[in-house]
């Protein structure tokens, strides 16, 4: 997992200051705040979170860094919303991935599917969420947290149906934990062999469980 070195020194606490009004309850302003969001959020796509900070940020929305502290609580609240929501991006594939046309697929056919979007280029910050996650958790907690939360639901509804709730999350759990151990493999080593025989393996034992029925 990537060092995140990240420029927020001079930004932690920054919504603590006086004057600057929250942009809540209007269309216009919350228009404005997910372009600004989305925005911020295509940058991260692009160049991760090395060296994020407001300021970057700014530059990135095109506007100010007091233009982002009136629609966002500071740097934190920024970063953690723009994490969301590419994790959200991802989510939403691999739930489009949970079927082939009209076909539901297996968790293996799944797992199979979902594979090279975990590891695409634009997933790459969100590998770093979980390091910053990791190396300050008092502060960057959500990041971790958000994770599996996102994830989790997309994992339980492609367990077979018959199979009771309990061996769902168990399942679930592991096929979350084991993928997310791949990522880490992928993005710090270049042991790709090694990596490809885990995914297999850990495919070939989703069929297995599987096969085995209730």
């Amino acid at each position: 997992m990537e060092a995140v070195p990240m420029d927020t020194s001079a930004d932690h606490g920054a919504s603590k200051q006086a004057g600057y009004r929250r942009s809540t309850g209007t269309p216009r302003g919350e228009a404005r705040r997910r372009e600004l969001l989305e925005r911020v959020t295509d940058d991260l796509a692009v160049n991760g979170l090395v060296d994020f900070s407001l300021r970057r940020a700014a530059r990135a929305a095109g506007t100010t860094h007091k233009v982002l502290l009136y629609h966002f609580d500071g740097a934190d609240d920024l970063l953690k919303q723009a994490v969301h929501a590419l994790r959200e991006k991802r989510v939403d594939q691999a739930r489009t991935a949970a079927t082939d046309g009209a076909t539901r697929r297996t968790l293996a056919e799944w797992v199979r599917a979902v594979w090279p979007d975990l590891v695409g280029r634009e997933a790459l910050v969100l590998e770093q969420a979980i390091g910053l996650a990791m190396y300050d958790p008092e502060r960057y907690a959500e990041l971790g947290r958000g994770a599996s939360s996102q994830y989790l639901p997309v994992l339980l509804s492609v367990c077979p149906e018959h199979w009771s709730e309990q061996r769902k999350l168990e399942v679930a759990e592991m096929v979350l934990a084991a993928l997310r151990g791949f990522l880490v493999d992928a993005r710090t080593s270049a042991d790709t062999g090694g990596i490809a025989a885990g995914f297999e393996a850990l495919a070939r034992a989703l069929e297995r469980e599987e096969a085995a029925g209730t």
